[in-house]
């Protein structure tokens, strides 16, 4: 599991364009070693003007290189600035932050919690990065849907030699016309689990769509974070129970999150 959390020089090795506003980066550091399924790093700019670091969920790693991928979208003036950055170029990442998908089902083992259960793995926009490292760390090849708004793909290649690849395009030139849960539909999808991350619209769907079909739904909740190690509570979203630390229906991301059954969050 995940060492304490800490904040540590790393090198970018090499970044790249993947698609329009995405970008590809593989920094080298030692969090290779320990990052799981759903985790994120918290990346700093070398700017003082941009204090707070970017949270970026991590797409994949090579543990033997002591790399780590992450793969972002371009949303503000930070991470067009560390798209510019060249390999060799050192920054400051905070890590490994957050509970992954071993923690939302309370096991050190994953593919032993999931037994014969057949996974269907769920990435939306800029969700589908983290599911990368996910679906590769299941034992049995998952069936793999892939939500994006036009053909202007990326990931997909990968995604396809670890599963069975399924693509919905909103605008339909790519697969299904529509949604992830239009395309489960329309090829007819079957499963036990759900892992998915991706836009909130998304995740409702899929809660409502697992809670139909009985199955279960572990989602990764995307938000705006400040501190990403739960001490400002910025990213607090509703849950059904009480904490019984604080005693309110609040839970915050960036620590007991970002994976959370389903059920247990009220979106």
């Amino acid at each position: 599991m995940s060492m304490k959390k800490r904040k540590e020089p790393a090198v970018i090795y090499s970044q790249e364009k993947i698609a329009e506003g995405i970008y590809s980066l593989w920094i080298k550091t030692s969090f290779a070693g320990e990052a799981r399924p759903g985790q994120f790093l918290g990346v700093y700019i070398n700017n003082d003007a941009k204090l707070l670091a970017r949270p970026i969920s991590i797409c994949d790693v090579n543990k033997e290189e002591g790399l780590l991928r992450m793969v972002y979208r371009t949303a503000g003036e930070g991470t067009k600035e560390l798209a510019s950055y060249e390999p060799g170029t050192e920054i400051q990442v905070l890590g490994v932050l957050g509970n992954g998908y071993e923690s939302a089902l309370d096991t050190d083992d994953l593919n032993k919690a999931l037994g014969d259960k057949k996974v269907i793995v769920i990435g939306g926009g800029i969700g589908i990065p983290p599911m990368l490292l996910t679906a590769k760390a299941l034992d049995k090849e998952p069936e793999i849907v892939l939500g994006y708004s036009n053909g202007d793909l990326f990931l997909e290649d990968e995604f396809e030699d670890v599963g069975n690849l399924h693509i919905a395009t909103v605008d339909g030139s790519v697969g299904t016309k529509g949604t992830v849960i239009d395309a489960i539909k329309e090829d007819e999808i079957e499963g036990d689990v759900i892992f998915a991350c991706g836009p909130m619209t998304m995740l409702k769907a899929i809660k409502q769509y697992a809670r139909e079909n009985g199955m279960k739904a572990y989602i990764s909740l995307e938000e705006r974070m400040a501190c990403g190690i739960g001490a400002c509570l910025g990213c607090v979203c509703r849950t059904v129970n009480k904490d019984h630390h604080t005693h309110v229906n609040n839970t915050r991301i960036c620590v007991e999150g970002p994976i959370f059954d389903a059920e247990d969050v009220d979106i």
